[in-house]
Formats: structure tokens, C-alpha cells, sequence
């Protein structure tokens, strides 16, 4: 189904991502009067969503290493955005694989002013996802599901998955490439997949693009176009590795005059110029070769942060001698 780009579809609902994305690259260490800005920002701007951060395992990521919002506990959320008597719905993600302590984090939607929970798991951990889902939906939030690294799966295994998920409360179900990998022609062909699998059912498809092939902007219109309704962006295109979509520019795609894009160019005067002085993303050439052979960016990551950070042939040649 293509929808029509000349106007604006009310359905469409934007998410920013940029705190709990962003921050994968500085271990989640934003301080406070940052991450109120972005809250402030995605309110004067009209968005739909923010994702405020993780609701991950203070095991795994102890808090003498990660910051607040790694965890996001009540406490934290509530300092920036008080009882959030605003439009704006706050979600926070919980990650499969044991990264999260479910059961316990993520306590009554009367408890808390999160709105939405968003499970993220790979297609192998959609048992362990089905029983998120389906915790999170009896605490009492609206929860949406966010199938990983998409392009590394096999049809057969995103079919299956599909018809899993289906069966849960799960609002929406996110196309995410996460390697940065796909092209247009396969972010339509996805998109049309889950459409087909959600028939009927009310759930909505969603997009969730990253920066490798400087496509994500690309991909996210292409999405939109095919009819997903749910969409990322991060402000800036911020976030690990090459990035994601730019909020900046998908509110300008929108046409939606209940989005504002000033607010956000000003965040990024007042906040993020000062920020890629200590902070690096974007669609480098180490992305660009992780992205291009379709494999997870830790190793261009990883490459980064060492002394032949630029050695872009070396790289290539490493990558491609480890296929």
C-alpha cells in the first residue's frame, strides 16, 4: 500500500529516541539539564513520543558505569519531566537476552508516568518477548515490539515471529535496521510483510532506520510512504555508531503543521554543536563497510575508538578477511 506524500496522514505518530539511543554512545552520561532539553524540545516541537531510555538490568549495566537512564528508574523520569502534564507519552525500552530485570523493573502503569514499553529483541528471542509483552500490557502500558537487525533474518524466520506477535497485545510491531543494511526496494517489501501479517488486527507497523549507508532519512520516507505509521528519529540523526533517522529533517517531510521544526534546530544550536566536541556519529567509512556488507557496527565501533581510527583500507581489509 503506498500512502500519499504530498499532504500529511494524521496516523502517522513520531517518536524521538535520541536519550535512550544517543546514549549507547557515552554509556548514557547526559546530564540532567540535557536530557530536559530534548523532553523540552519534543514538547514544543509536538511530537507524539519520547523514549525516554532503557529499562535495563542494574546487573549488567551497573550504574557506577551507566548513567540514570540506562535504568530509568521512577525516581530518575520524574526529576526531568515531573507528572509530564503534557501531550507528549513517554516510553522506555526493555531489551531481551536477560539485559533487562522485567519482572521487577517495570512495575504498574499507576506507579509511573511512562507510558508505553517497547520490547526489543532479536527473532530467535521472540519467545522471551511474547512474555514482555504480554507482563508489560498487564502492568497496564500500551506496548509496541521492536524486531532487531531485520536484515540479518531469514523470510521464513520474520514470518514466524510475525505470526507470534501478532497474537500478543503488542500495538505495533517496528522494522528496524539496525546494521544500517537495506535499500528502499527491501524497506518496502518489509513494510508490505508486516502490513500483511498485522491485517486486520489494529496493530500498526512502525520504522526505525540507522545511518550506515547514509539512507536511514531515505528509508524512514520510504516506510512512510509504503504506510508505516509508527516512526523513529533521534535528534540530529544522534546514536550509535553511523546514527539514525534526523528528526530535524523527517518533520519537514511530514508536512504535519502539528510538528515544529524550530524547536529542534534551536536543541541543536544550544546543545548539540557542544556535544560533537566530545561525542562522535555519523555515516564514517567504518559504518559505511559494516552497513555495505550487512554485519553489526561493533566492529567499526570498536575501530573508532582505536589509534588507526581513519586507516579505512585497513579496515576493509580486516572486515573482509573475517567473513
Amino acid at each position: 500500500m503506498e500512502a500519499p506524500w504530498i499532504t500529511f496522514r494524521p496516523e502517522i505518530k513520531v517518536l524521538d529516541c535520541t536519550i535512550r539511543d544517543g546514549g549507547l554512545i557515552n554509556d548514557h552520561q547526559f546530564d540532567e539539564k540535557f536530557v530536559r532539553a530534548v523532553y523540552e524540545t519534543c514538547v514544543a516541537a509536538g511530537l507524539d513520543y519520547m523514549e525516554i531510555g532503557y529499562k535495563n538490568s542494574k546487573r549488567m549495566f551497573p550504574p557506577d558505569k551507566f548513567g540514570a537512564f540506562r535504568h530509568s528508574d521512577e525516581e530518575d523520569i520524574r526529576r526531568i519531566v515531573g507528572d509530564n502534564d503534557t501531550p507528549l507519552k513517554l516510553t522506555a525500552m526493555a531489551d531481551t537476552g536477560g539485559k533487562s530485570d522485567w519482572k521487577t523493573q517495570i512495575q504498574p502503569k499507576e506507579e509511573s508516568v511512562l507510558d508505553m514499553i517497547r520490547v526489543a529483541c532479536y527473532v530467535h528471542q521472540i519467545p522471551e518477548a511474547v512474555d514482555m509483552i504480554n507482563h508489560s500490557h498487564e502492568m497496564g502500558y500500551d506496548v509496541s515490539c521492536n524486531i532487531m537487525a531485520i536484515s540479518a533474518a531469514q523470510d521464513a524466520e520474520i514470518d514466524q515471529a510475525l505470526e507470534v506477535i501478532v497474537q500478543t497485545p503488542a500495538s505495533a510491531v517496528v522494522v528496524v535496521d539496525s546494521f544500517g543494511a537495506l535499500y528502499h526496494e527491501q524497506v518496502a517489501l518489509l513494510v508490505a510483510k508486516y502490513q500483511k501479517a498485522l491485517e486486520g488486527t489494529g496493530k500498526e507497523v512502525g520504522i526505525h532506520m540507522h545511518n550506515n549507508q547514509q539512507l536511514a532519512f531515505a528509508n524512514t520516507i520510504e516506510g512512510i510512504v509504503r504506510g508505516a505509521n509508527r516512526i523513529d528519529a533521534t535528534m540530529a540523526g544522534v546514536g550509535r555508531g553511523a546514527g539514525n533517522c534526523p528528526m530535524e529533517l523527517l518533520l519537514g517531510f511530514l508536512r504535519n503543521p502539528k510538528f515544529k521544526v524550530r524547536p529542534i534546530w534551536k536543541l541543536l544550536q544550544d546543545h548539540f554543536v557542544k556535544l560533537r566536541e566530545t561525542l562522535e556519529w555519523g555515516p564514517l567509512a567504518p559504518y559505511n563497510i559494516t552497513g555495505q556488507l550487512n554485519q553489526h557496527p561493533r566492529t567499526a565501533i570498536a575501530w573508532r575508538a582505536g589509534d588507526r581510527k581513519d586507516m579505512y583500507a585497513e579496515f576493509y581489509d580486516k572486515t573482509m578477511a573475517d567473513i
